[in-house]
């Protein structure tokens, strides 16, 4: 498990042109890119958008939102609760080829007092930036089925 502590991360530029070669990603670089999306999301670093994702990528909040597109779009998503302290931990439960899932978890301090568990479903981009970025968010005691 990959949590927020006394371990530190860094998402680096790597020296080859492709870190997505034809195999894909391994779970070290889809975490390595989760601590790097943590970190500028925690420090509100809106400029770590170009480094996390592509010019095009797609952000969707719900798999049936309309996705946020573009760099601008997703820093102006990212705004919206910038400086609330919080705490999250990450699982990755599936890497496949570009295609990763990973289970977070998130816990905002007060004021918010507000916890969920998300299932984030990432489609990486030859660079190793995500193209493609897909939440399943649920809280406790809300409902998970349609009523």
């Amino acid at each position: 498990m990959y949590t927020t502590g006394a371990n530190t991360w860094r998402l680096e530029s790597r020296a080859s042109p492709s870190v997505c070669d034809s195999a894909g990603m391994d779970r070290a670089s889809v975490m390595a890119w989760v601590k790097g999306y943590e970190r500028a999301w925690r420090d509100g670093d809106s400029d770590a958008v170009d480094r996390l994702f592509t010019e095009d990528a797609r952000y969707r909040r719900s798999p049936y939102e309309q996705p946020e597109v573009g760099h601008a779009a997703i820093r102006a998503f990212w705004l919206d609760d910038d400086g609330q302290p919080f705490t999250m931990s990450a699982d990755p439960i599936a890497v496949e080829g570009r295609d990763a899932v990973v289970r977070v978890e998130v816990r905002y301090a007060a004021p918010a007092q507000q916890e969920y568990r998300d299932l984030w479903v990432l489609r990486f981009a030859d660079d190793g930036r995500v193209e493609d970025f897909e939440e399943w968010a649920y809280w406790p005691g809300k409902p998970y089925t349609a009523e």
